[in-house]
Formats: structure tokens, C-alpha cells, sequence
């Protein structure tokens, strides 16, 4: 949903002064501090498993202890497939690419987590690797400036995460929820567990395309108008040359970045 919230809000600010020269090509902004990247990303990573054990609710539940080797795994395959994929359209390995690789693995893994084996987990997170390099290429060539690559790391990868589901669950838990127990799942397999179609289930994968359906249009639906009603309201963009100077500046009165400075920070904000 946030992916999907990102690309309405993209589409409707449009893009940064410089990310496209004069014949619509894109151009890299570079980012001001790539340790601070790197160490963010390890922040999230970190972050991410307190989430995802997390969401068990109880130590007791020893499918936490699959819940972290799955988000481990995929963590890494990400990062690692993200480099494979660049390397392979004869790209050097982007150490923010690869960043991205990472959070989208996790973010892909998220959903799914509980219910796949860590073979599963190693070919969601390797599925979102490549797939978050292709995204940010495809939105970047149609004019969509998505400066974190957020659109691919949480809207693409998190509907592959979702769809995944369907796909990896091996049925071995989430046996009973919701209150559906089919007698013919039951008699097939001991339990009615989280299963996908690669373990015997397609409406699994049914009903989690579905929901990638019913979440991607109604986030973006619901997004654009909002969005575009907000920019009646109040401009969602600053003038030119507030963009141009830097918004620390001028709404803090202290530069971010010194070394990038363009103006004296003394401007208001339009």
C-alpha cells in the first residue's frame, strides 16, 4: 500500500529539476552520503526482526524461530541477486541498488514468512532482487522520479510478497485460521494449514492475487484523488528556487549540507 501511495504521489508532484535532461533521458542525482545509507539500511534490517518475529505476539511460538531465518535469508538473497541483476546489464554493483535489494527482500518476506520453508525464503528474496533493479528502471524511463526507489522496494515487492503466499506456503502452519478447516485438506494432509500452490492449494493463490488486485487499486485510486485534491488545497511542490536551493535551508535556517550549498539558506518557502 505505501509502494502504491508513493507512485500516485510521484505521478502527481512529478519529477526533481535535473533527474531528465532536455530529451527526457534520466539522470542519477547522487545520494549525499552513502555510508549513511548503507548504515540505515542495517538499521531496518535490524529493525526487521523484531517485526516479523514480532508479529507472532508470543516467544512460546516456535515458529518464530523460521520467522527469523526466513527474513535472514531472503535479506541477503536480495542484496545479492540485486548485484547479480545489475551486473548482468553491465552495471557495476550500486551500493544503493544493492541496499535496495536488501529491503526488498525483506519486504517480500515479510508477508510470507511464517508459512515457507527457507528454500522458499532464499527464492522469494532472490525473485525480489532482480525485480527491484527492473522496476526502478521501468518507472524511471516513464518519467516517474521515485528518488529511494520506494515504488520498487515496497509497492512491486510487496505485492510479490503477498502473491508469494500463494505460491511458497508449504501448509505446516496457520492450520485452523480464520475458522476454515476443510474436511478435504484435512484428510489430504493431517491439517488445514497456509498452502500454496506449489503444496497443493491454488485457491490460495487465488485469493492472494486477489487481494494484490483490491490493494493496488484502491491505494492508487484513493491516493491520486487525494493527492491531487491536496495539491488544490495547499501545493504539494515549492517554488523553483526553493527546490533548487534546498528545503533545509529555508524551512530550518540551517544547511543539511554545506559542502552543496547553493544559496545562503535566507529564502522563505513559496
Amino acid at each position: 500500500m505505501g509502494g502504491i501511495i508513493a507512485l500516485a504521489g510521484a505521478m502527481v508532484i512529478g519529477p526533481r529539476i535535473g533527474k531528465y535532461d532536455s530529451q527526457g533521458r534520466p539522470q542519477a542525482i547522487t545520494a549525499h552520503n552513502v555510508p549513511i545509507v548503507a548504515l540505515g539500511t542495517f538499521i531496518l534490517a535490524f529493525g526487521w526482526f523484531g517485526f516479523n518475529p514480532g508479529s507472532t505476539l508470543a516467544g512460546t511460538d516456535l515458529r518464530i524461530s523460521f520467522i527469523v531465518v526466513n527474513t535472514m535469508l531472503a535479506s541477503f538473497t536480495g542484496a545479492t541477486f540485486a548485484m547479480f541483476t545489475l551486473m548482468a546489464k553491465g552495471l557495476k554493483p550500486d551500493t544503493t541498488m544493492m541496499c535496495n535489494g536488501m529491503l526488498a527482500g525483506l519486504v517480500a518476506i515479510t508477508a510470507p514468512c511464517a508459512f515457507v520453508n527457507p528454500v522458499g525464503a532464499i527464492i522469494i528474496g532472490a525473485v525480489a532482487g532482480i525485480l527491484v533493479v527492473l522496476s526502478v528502471f521501468f518507472f524511471e524511463a516513464r518519467g516517474v522520479d521515485d528518488p529511494v526507489g520506494a515504488i520498487s522496494v515496497h509497492g512491486t515487492n510487496g505485492l510479490w510478497g503477498v502473491l508469494s503466499v500463494g505460491i511458497f506456503a508449504t501448509g505446516e502452519y496457520g492450520a485452523g485460521w480464520n475458522g476454515v478447516v476443510r474436511d478435504s485438506m484435512v484428510k489430504a494432509y493431517g491439517s488445514d494449514g497456509v498452502r500454496g500452490l506449489l503444496y497443493g492449494d491454488f485457491s490460495q493463490f487465488i485469493m492472494q492475487f486477489i487481494d494484490c488486485i483490491v490493494v493496488a487499486v484502491f491505494g492508487f485510486v484513493m491516493a491520486y484523488v487525494w493527492f491531487k485534491i491536496s495539491d488544490v488545497i495547499t501545493p504539494l511542490r515549492v517554488s523553483k528556487e526553493t527546490e533548487v536551493e534546498g528545503l533545509d535551508g529555508p524551512e530550518m535556517g540551517v544547511l543539511g549540507y554545506p559542502d552543496f550549498q547553493l544559496h545562503t539558506g535566507q529564502k522563505i518557502v513559496e
